[in-house]
């Protein structure tokens, strides 16, 4: 039955190495078959990323100065957010845009990568190496490099470039803020407590921290790109990376009715979770996680899966458990895994499934079932690659 605090969605901004917009991944998602993913093998080698694609920022970020403060984590950011309020219709809305919440889910800001291969030179030739670090923080570093680290950078830049001035909230820690941010929107909605929110994230893989920081525990794929489910330690860790922006504009049913916006899905219940997963911890709490959805032909699974081989297989096996007779798709094997912005992505990608009514096709043909005909429930899972779980139920508008 509809309630007037049903929370749906009626904007999606999304950017990934298949394009900008709705329209390249809706292809993607109607399309008969996946082609051969955009990956970058030669930038990082032997680390492939699925890059960035052509952006004009000015289409969302019209100030020349606005563009050039930010670095390119918050400009993705800011960009998806302007397209996820451009396809709500409350872009130009100023009165909607003033009294919308805000939560983002961001990592930190990028490094200066010069400075942190000086320190390490430096540190190579001599033995008081806490006095090389101190001396070249003070020395090296340009002030506003320490702005620019700040996680909430992203929400005030938001602000500033597209007014969205209600409340403003920022969540840290990889997979897990993703899951955060869709959960607090979504029940802060269901409460009666926000009419009408702006929720997402942004990762730019593309960065030698960052694969510094996935490769310091051996968790990045190296060599070509394998299809998500296929990977094996032969070629690293699993895991390959990608630039992602994923916002979304969540509403009341109520709220988006009154002004007669477009729905693309209803979203029916989030939950996230962590903890240990030694000692089928991690099944444990997927079987409850995945309670909330309902198994069978008409419901497709989108799993976040970062793609780390162990942890990709049992996730999978859970997956099939829990819904014996759904297709299930492994979006991160074609996109890339995108941290922060993983579970916002997931979302997106299955409103536009249930609003297209797309067949989607095998992203890893060899290890995923053709879909017999259009979902009308969608699931979304986010394992992250260390810790965290979450899980989404998305229901089509009859």
């Amino acid at each position: 039955m509809k309630s007037d605090n049903d929370v749906v969605i009626t904007g999606v901004g999304i950017v990934t190495s298949l394009g900008v917009g709705i329209e390249p991944h809706v292809a993607f998602l109607t399309g008969s078959s996946i082609d051969e993913p955009k990956v970058e093998t030669e930038r990082f080698k032997p680390y492939p990323v699925h890059p960035m694609p052509e952006i004009d920022w000015s289409a969302q970020i019209a100030k020349r100065g606005d563009q050039r403060q930010m670095e390119n984590w918050q400009r993705l950011g800011v960009f998806a957010a302007g397209l996820a309020l451009d396809d709500a219709g409350l872009k130009t809305d100023a009165d909607a845009c003033a009294s919308m919440d805000m939560i983002v889910a961001a990592g930190g800001g990028e490094r200066d990568i010069k400075v942190d291969s000086l320190i390490v030179d430096e540190a190579l030739k001599r033995n008081d190496r806490d006095m090389v670090l101190n001396e070249k923080l003070t020395t090296e570093l340009r002030p506003t490099l320490f702005l620019a680290q700040l996680s909430n950078l992203m929400a005030g830049n938001i602000s500033i470039v597209h007014k969205v001035t209600g409340s403003s909230r920022t969540f840290m820690g990889e997979e897990s803020a993703g899951i955060s941010a869709i959960e607090t929107a979504f029940h802060r909605i269901k409460a009666g407590q926000s009419s009408h929110s702006l929720v997402g994230g942004a990762f730019v893989a593309e960065r030698a921290d960052i694969l510094l920081l996935v490769e310091g525990i051996r968790a990045h794929a190296t060599g070509g790109w394998q299809p998500l489910w296929s990977r094996s330690p032969d070629n690293g860790g699993g895991m390959i990376t990608g630039s992602v922006g994923a916002f979304l504009v969540l509403e009341s049913r109520g709220y988006a009715q009154a002004r007669g916006a477009r729905i693309y899905a209803t979203i029916d219940a989030v939950e996230g979770d962590r903890g240990n997963r030694d000692d089928g911890g991690l099944e444990k709490r997927m079987s409850r996680l995945t309670a909330h959805g309902t198994p069978g032909a008409e419901t497709v699974v989108f799993s976040g899966a970062s793609g780390m081989v162990d942890l990709a297989k049992r996730e999978k096996t859970a997956l099939e458990q829990a819904f014996p007779g759904s297709a299930i798709r492994g979006f991160g094997g074609v996109t890339g895994h995108a941290m922060e912005a993983q579970f916002p992505l997931g979302i997106a990608l299955a409103a536009l499934t249930l609003e297209s009514t797309a067949k989607v096709p095998a992203f890893d043909a060899a290890n995923e079932t053709p879909m017999a005909s259009p979902a009308k429930q969608a699931i979304v899972t986010t394992v992250g690659y260390t810790r965290g779980e979450g899980i989404a139920v998305l229901s089509a508008e009859a």
